[in-house]
C-alpha cells in the first residue's frame, strides 16, 4: 500500500466523519459541503426504498427540516472499507445513529444500524460524496425516562 493510497483512504475517512459530527452539531450547510451540487442521497429502510434526494440544496433543504424536529443526534461511525480508482472511489461505511425527540411530552430516542454505500469523486483538490445509499438495517425507538 502506497502512502498516496494511505492519504486518500484518511481523506475519505475524514469525509465520512465530517458528515457524521457536522450533522450531530446540527451545522446543515457545512454538512452538505460533503457532497457533489449533483450528489443523490437515496434511503432503503428494512430493504424497502423510501426515497431519494438529488442535488446539494435539495439535501440542505431534507437535511434543515429533519434537524427542525430532532432535539439530539449522536452518531458514531464504525468500519470504512474503500476501493480507490484515481480519482473515483466507493466505500461502504457502517454508523449507529441515535436521535432523540419530543412527542407528547416525552423524549422518544430512535436508534439506527445504518450502512452507507458511497461513490466518491475527487474535484478541486478534495474528495466529496457524490452518491449515498443509506440502508437503515436496524431501527428501533423507545421512550426514555426522564
Amino acid at each position: 500500500m502506497t502512502l498516496e493510497i494511505l492519504k486518500t483512504k484518511e481523506e475519505l475517512r475524514d469525509l465520512i466523519d465530517a458528515y457524521a459530527s457536522l450533522g450531530d452539531e446540527k451545522k446543515i450547510t457545512q454538512m452538505v459541503g460533503v457532497f457533489t451540487p449533483d450528489a443523490t442521497y437515496s434511503v432503503f429502510m428494512n430493504g424497502t426504498f423510501v426515497g431519494d434526494t438529488k442535488g446539494r440544496d435539495n439535501l440542505e433543504k431534507e437535511f434543515i427540516g429533519h434537524a427542525s424536529i430532532v432535539k439530539t443526534y449522536f452518531t458514531l461511525n464504525g468500519q470504512h472499507t474503500v476501493k480507490i480508482d484515481g480519482e473515483t472511489a466507493t466505500g461502504v461505511s457502517f454508523t449507529q445513529i441515535k436521535m432523540i425527540r419530543a412527542s407528547e411530552g416525552k423524549d422518544i430516542l430512535s436508534d439506527y444500524s445504518v450502512r452507507y454505500d458511497d461513490n466518491y469523486v475527487f474535484q478541486d483538490g478534495k474528495w466529496f460524496i457524490k452518491e449515498r445509499v443509506a440502508h437503515f438495517l436496524i431501527v428501533e425507538a423507545r421512550t426514555l425516562s426522564n
